[in-house]
């Protein structure tokens, strides 16, 4: 059996390289650059089983057409073990045609990218980052911040990661909010329409997937509804979610004082230039404690799938 791993093999721990050389020859890339397509393919040949980061492929915005690309190369697949709990980036559709089990890695970072998700809150409404920028730039000004208690904390996804973030905005003295698209309950967390939560929301956080929502779930008509000022944080790899030009026009406008979000490619954002639109690659899944829990469990749906048994599957 031929493993590839789109990831650097030092990344795992002796004990989980041992684990996988078990199964069969093994082969990981050299770090987590981008690859070239020719080089994916050339790696990937005679693959069983595909381990793969989104990182090699071009990160989330070109992972699915490349790797579907991958599988399309592979006539033996048996199925592909994400690294990431996002799944987003894989065109399902075309697993579920050729019956191939796709497993992801929930949970794994669920307190980190919570704690994450509050740290830009606190960096928005205190004024942090942009001061930072400012002062890196010698334009310094003073700006009035706010504080976060007291304020309703609007959370759009009531997952793992939604309601850690729940929780510890409601440590900070947050009114907490939620919209989920099925039913969910959460003590001190009261559940409302979609439209509730833009009208009553003084900051909004996004924790969604593509299979809970809908592509540009917020438009023009959705930053109408919101309060004036309304603070945004996006840590979702779904580009689609929010319509980018309405976007822009609500931050040209002070409809939304600051947009903090995430992607693999900060440079074709729209309102990169925007002071008040501040981006981010990815990185609050990256702590100690997350990766030893992604690595440990993308390993076990490495082993699964080569028994036959997959598991975490998301098809």
């Amino acid at each position: 059996m031929k493993i590839v791993v789109f990831n650097p093999q030092s990344d795992f721990s002796n004990e989980l390289q041992k684990k996988l050389s078990t199964l069969g020859t093994v082969v990981y890339t050299k770090d987590r650059g981008e690859l070239p397509i020719t080089k994916l393919l050339d790696l990937a040949k005679g693959a069983d089983i595909i381990a793969c980061d989104p990182d090699p492929l071009g990160g989330f915005e070109k992972g699915k057409e490349v790797l579907t690309k991958i599988m399309e190369s592979l006539s033996n697949l048996k199925g592909v073990c994400l690294s990431t709990g996002s799944f987003d980036w894989v065109d399902l559709e075309y697993t579920k045609k050729r019956k191939l089990p796709v497993s992801n890695i929930p949970g794994y970072s669920t307190e980190s990218v919570a704690e994450h998700t509050i740290a830009y809150l606190l960096g928005a409404m205190k004024r942090i980052f942009i001061s930072d920028r400012r002062t890196a730039k010698g334009k310094y000004v003073l700006q009035q911040g706010l504080e976060l208690k007291g304020k309703t904390l609007g959370i759009i996804g009531l997952g793992s990661i939604g309601r850690a973030t729940a929780l510890l905005a409601k440590k900070l003295g947050m009114k907490v909010i939620a919209y989920n698209r099925t039913k969910k309950t959460m003590k001190g967390v009261k559940i409302v329409t979609l439209n509730q939560l833009l009208k009553e929301s003084d900051a909004i956080s996004f924790h969604t997937t593509r299979k809970d929502t809908k592509q540009n779930m917020i438009g023009k008509i959705e930053f109408s509804k919101m309060k004036k000022g309304v603070f945004i944080i996006n840590t979702t790899p779904d580009l689609q979610l929010i319509n980018e030009k309405a976007m822009t026009d609500a931050l040209k406008s002070g409809q939304v004082d600051t947009y903090i979000y995430e992607r693999s490619d900060l440079s074709d954002a729209p309102f990169k230039n925007l002071e008040n639109a501040i981006g981010f690659h990815f990185f609050g899944w990256y702590t100690k404690e997350a990766l030893e829990n992604l690595y440990n469990i993308w390993v076990d749906n490495i082993v699964a799938l080569a028994k036959g048994k997959p598991q975490n599957r998301v098809v």
